[in-house]
């Protein structure tokens, strides 16, 4: 009887390896088959084997693997919603190194497979919700704003805990430093034996510095970098070899080796010891190696932190609070608490809390968040919004089309999040080379080890233990086994925190062999910041000063960047501010308003159009020839006569042309 069942959790031939022998050993298997490409394991069996008794197996030898009926998918996400901590993070952790695939877990700590530290996932969900405290009595912690029961101050925002990414980093830099602390002064009494005439050998006997090396090694061994032995122990333990095998074996040598000949030292050859009597330690040389490590985990931490941090700052761009209207009414809601179909009330200047359409009124949008594009879009009845873009200066109804995680935003992020979990084409090589390389690298430590025995200098022994500890230290697979994933996880970090969303792995692999780029311009290889160009005028009687005392006079009531643009030109050139009244923004076409008691329009043709003030062919032809170049073209007309035009531009960034190449 043979059955096919799929096995999730497995990333490398030692997983593949692990599974077939657990399998194989339950009781009443004849034979079991795992294909490491499929995720599926074929167990042949004299009869019937409840899947459940598998599942028990897997979960015995270690649990981090799982067997399914085949078409039955693992789900780490379908359990019941637990409540999270608001503010914390999703408490969704995975591993960097991606040894159990896509598995996750509920709360920090090490990976079972490879012991690095977990990594936390970010998303909307962890920050819907403000608490408020009281700086007087922290005890105090409220949903909504307010004042303290107890002395009435103001609450204010409760500052949100560190991330588990950052705690690692703090609890990675203190051992870090501890074992500085106790790795210099090892290093420093090591290599004073190098010294004519050694000064310390004039305070202490070399017997006495070495329990000296051995009890400051003791804090940087089994306090500072003990999580080191413990992933060499689970990789052993779990067939999945990698640089903390390597790395463990080797300090782990090289220590109690030092150990075992200070309390033993009758137990060596004359060829073992110095001309004191002693038997050579090496705690220097384990100690260093380990510190050295250290620094390297805690550079790959705070990476972790750095990478999450671009995820957060497109969490700050959504709301947490909406103002849903109901019966006429309107009450403000938490995000979390609006449903599909909600009628919501967007007020000028706030963010739109989930993705719809409008249904009265029209505005324009700042998109930028989106597209990168500076310029307010103009939206009306039917057009769609999107989470986290900024409403202008109206106000609007509208109905809630996607909430949650559905939301333009929260996929943003939940991209960014897929991309630095997923693994590149050139990581499945690193893993595959990895499994092979760690057994051969000890393979050719013990070579070394007996060549240098057999026919090497006297002490030959003691430079056979250096070299076969130096072989398995330095060929320690870092490159493979860490840089991959890691470039890959803060390649995407670094990438979100400076606008560029990155698929997947994937894509960032491939982006190497990319040869030509389409790429928008406003904003992405411009600065997104208009400029004046030119003001020109179009009649005589109006001088080019004059055309722009008007523009910027009016533009001086507006909030629109192209006018913002046009008033800081005006202040660059000491134009004169005259008196405007009646502003009026019209949307998607311009402004209007009284200058100096004559009535004065701003805008596009369609604006002039509505001015009552008409545009020769001569007028057009000007405007095109800049608009032909990318540039914003705006007409004033003065009591119903066009009179000049101001010319806006968005320059190309110095950068621009080194980042496409």
């Amino acid at each position: 009887m043979t059955h096919t069942y799929h096995i999730h959790g497995m990333t490398c031939n030692g997983c593949r390896t692990h599974v077939e022998e657990t399998l194989s050993k339950v009781e009443g298997v004849t034979n079991a088959t795992v294909n490491l490409e499929k995720a599926e394991a074929t167990i042949e069996m004299q009869s019937h084997i409840p899947i459940e008794k598998f599942q028990e197996a897997l979960k015995t030898n270690g649990g981090q693997y799982s067997i399914h009926q085949n078409g039955e998918h693992h789900h780490t996400h379908d359990k019941k919603k637990v409540d999270k901590p608001k503010g914390k993070g999703t408490g969704t952790f995975y591993c960097p190194m991606h040894c159990e695939g896509d598995k996750t877990y509920d709360k920090p700590g090490d990976c079972p497979v490879c012991g690095m530290d977990l990594v936390e996932e970010v998303n909307l969900t962890a920050t819907s919700d403000t608490q408020y405290t009281c700086p007087m009595h922290p005890e105090i912690i409220k949903d909504e704003p307010g004042s303290c029961p107890i002395c009435g101050m103001d609450l204010v925002p409760m500052e949100p805990d560190l991330s588990a990414e950052e705690k690692t980093y703090k609890k990675l830099l203190k051992k870090f430093w501890i074992a500085v602390a106790f790795t210099l002064p090892i290093f420093i009494i090591a290599m004073s034996e190098m010294l004519p005439n050694n000064p310390l050998y004039d305070v202490l006997e070399l017997n006495y510095w070495n329990w000296i090396q051995f009890a400051l090694s003791i804090p940087v061994v089994f306090y500072a970098t003990w999580m080191f032995f413990e992933r060499a122990y689970r990789s052993i333990k779990t067939w999945n070899l990698n640089m903390f095998t390597l790395i463990g074996i080797g300090a782990g040598v090289a220590w109690l080796f030092s150990v075992f000949g200070m309390l033993v030292p009758d137990f060596f050859p004359d060829q073992f010891k110095t001309e004191a009597g002693t038997v050579h330690v090496y705690f220097e040389a384990a100690t260093v190696i380990l510190t050295l490590v250290l620094l390297g985990q805690v550079l790959e931490a705070r990476a972790h932190s750095k990478t999450n941090s671009a995820v957060k700052e497109l969490l700050k761009l959504a709301p947490n609070k909406a103002v849903k209207v109901v019966d006429g009414e309107e009450q403000e809601v938490a995000i979390d608490e609006i449903e599909l179909g909600d009628i919501l009330r967007v007020k000028p200047g706030d963010k739109i809390p989930v993705d719809g359409v409008i249904t009265e009124g029209e505005t324009s949008i700042d998109e930028s968040m989106i597209t990168g594009e500076p310029i307010p879009v103009n939206k009306s009845v039917d057009d769609k919004v999107s989470s986290g873009t900024i409403n202008g200066n109206q106000s609007f109804l509208m109905k809630a089309e996607k909430v949650g995680s559905d939301t333009l935003l929260s996929q943003i992020i939940q991209m960014v999040n897929d991309a630095s979990r997923s693994r590149a084409p050139i990581q499945k090589l690193a893993d595959t080379v990895s499994g092979y390389f760690v057994p051969i690298v000890v393979i050719i430590a013990v070579v070394t080890f007996a060549v240098w025995a057999i026919w090497g200098p006297e002490p030959a022994y003691v430079y056979a233990l250096v070299n076969a500890i130096a072989v398995l230290i330095i060929a320690c697979p870092c490159a493979l086994g860490l840089a991959t994933p890691m470039s890959v996880m803060v390649g995407v970090g670094k990438g979100a925190q400076n606008g560029v969303l990155i698929k997947n792995a994937e894509a960032l692999e491939k982006m190497d062999k990319v040869d030509t780029l389409i790429v928008d311009k406003t904003g992405t290889i411009t600065e997104g910041k208009p400029t004046v160009e030119k003001v020109g005028s179009f009649e005589k009687g109006f001088t080019e000063t004059e055309v722009l005392q008007y523009i910027v006079s009016l533009n001086s009531q507006s909030e629109h960047p192209l006018a913002e643009a046009t008033v800081k030109y005006g202040k660059e050139q000491n134009a004169e501010f005259l008196k405007a009244d009646g502003f009026n923004a019209v949307t998607g076409k311009g402004v209007e308003g009284e200058v100096n008691n004559k009535e004065v329009a701003l805008g596009n043709a369609k604006m002039m159009e509505q001015a009552n003030a008409t545009l020769t062919e001569a007028m057009e032809n000007e405007a095109q020839s800049y608009q032909k170049q990318g540039k914003t073209v705006s007409y004033l007309a003065v009591e119903g006569q066009v009179v000049g035009y101001v010319v806006i531009g968005d320059k190309i960034k110095e950068t621009s042309a080194k980042a496409i190449k």
